[in-house]
């Protein structure tokens, strides 16, 4: 059995190294790999692929830097040449970006099996680039494996035919089972998770391309600096708006942005988090740390029914009044909300049961 997975973001790859790990238990099972580009970035080399027992791209298709609509255009174009070579029988897509719905449609077209990780995610704000390649994605898939309940549940509402719905655990609980196991602190965090403090990132561009929401987060954290310690690895186009708007950072940490591992290790010694990523929300959970969210939606709605996430958005009284609520509130890790570390193990069985 053939199948082509397609990624282009350093998250999705991490995702798709726990299902390819799982494949390949599996002699019959030939997965090639598509690396759009989306997102380059320079981590991507062979010791990248070597420390984290990533399968290293069959393909390459370069494509990235662009607008949404260049962008989308020119992976479905090269995904189809590749997928026309290749004829596989399945096509694999993770989460929610411009390669995710590039790969979904080129497959769709040319009538092969499309299999989305992640599935019947919603944030249910239409703003959001994201959302509109996850519902598109999921109309057009033909399993749909899910993280939860809550987002069968989505799906199950929207008229989604149960017998595509698949409810497996998440691919990301599975990566941070495995790769914590592994990590080893760099030199750069080695004395810094010796310390009591939060973990901040931001890095959205409704947070950092817009100066009042920015300077909102940033007086926050600087206030809560003067009791916790903040530790914020500066993802580049932050650094480049709190430049352009002259935000004043001082009592809070900043270091340059860090590997995989060594995120790991700063979240899991830390007291808590302050971001406005996706799957960092899911991350704290994993490894019982309160989480406060600078968005005002998330798509891991069961993170704050369990009472371990506060949506925040960018209301700087928001943000200092949750990190005091947090001091006083006993949390609650033991819920399973995201399946028993086995996903990537369910995931290509249930396409070997079905495809093969």
């Amino acid at each position: 059995m053939k199948i082509i997975t397609v990624v282009g973001a350093r998250p999705q790859f991490i995702k798709a190294a726990v299902v390819s790990r799982a494949f390949n238990q599996h002699k019959n099972i030939n997965e090639l790999i598509i690396h759009t580009g989306q997102h380059y970035d320079q981590n991507m080399s062979d010791i990248f692929f070597e420390e984290m027992s990533i399968p290293k791209p069959n393909f390459y298709l370069k494509v990235g830097g662009k607008t949404h609509g260049s962008m989308t255009g020119q992976m479905l174009e090269k995904i189809e040449e590749v997928l026309l070579q290749e004829k596989p029988h399945l096509v694999l897509v993770y989460g929610d970006t411009n390669s995710t719905i590039s790969g979904a449609l080129a497959a769709a077209k040319l009538h092969i099996p499309v299999a989305h990780v992640e599935a019947g995610l919603r944030s249910f704000n239409m703003s959001m680039p994201e959302e509109i390649n996850r519902i598109l994605t999921d109309k057009i898939s033909n399993v749909l494996f899910c993280p939860s309940e809550t987002s069968k549940n989505n799906l199950l509402l929207e008229g989604t035919n149960t017998k595509k719905i698949e409810v497996v655990g998440d691919v990301m609980y599975d990566a941070v089972i495995y790769y914590l196991r592994k990590a080893v602190p760099s030199n750069n965090i080695k004395s810094l998770i010796s310390k009591n403090y939060f973990l901040a990132t931001i890095h959205r561009a409704e947070n950092t391309d817009n100066e009042i929401n920015l300077s909102n987060i940033f007086e926050a954290l600087r206030e809560i600096s003067k009791l916790e310690n903040i530790i914020l690895p500066l993802h580049p186009r932050t650094k480049k708006f709190i430049d352009t708007y002259n935000i004043d950072t001082q009592g809070i940490t900043l270091i340059e942005p860090v590997g995989y591992y060594d995120m790991l290790l700063l979240l899991n010694n830390s007291n808590g988090v302050f971001t406005d990523s996706g799957g960092l929300q899911k991350e704290a959970y994993f490894l019982s740390k309160p989480c406060i969210t600078l968005r005002g939606e998330t798509e891991w709605t069961e993170t704050v029914d369990s009472g371990c996430n506060f949506i925040c958005g960018t209301d700087k009284h928001k943000i200092i009044a949750s990190y005091e609520k947090n001091k006083t509130i006993n949390f609650d890790f033991t819920k399973n909300l995201y399946g028993n570390g086995d996903a990537g193990v369910l995931i290509a069985e249930k396409i070997l049961n079905s495809y093969s």
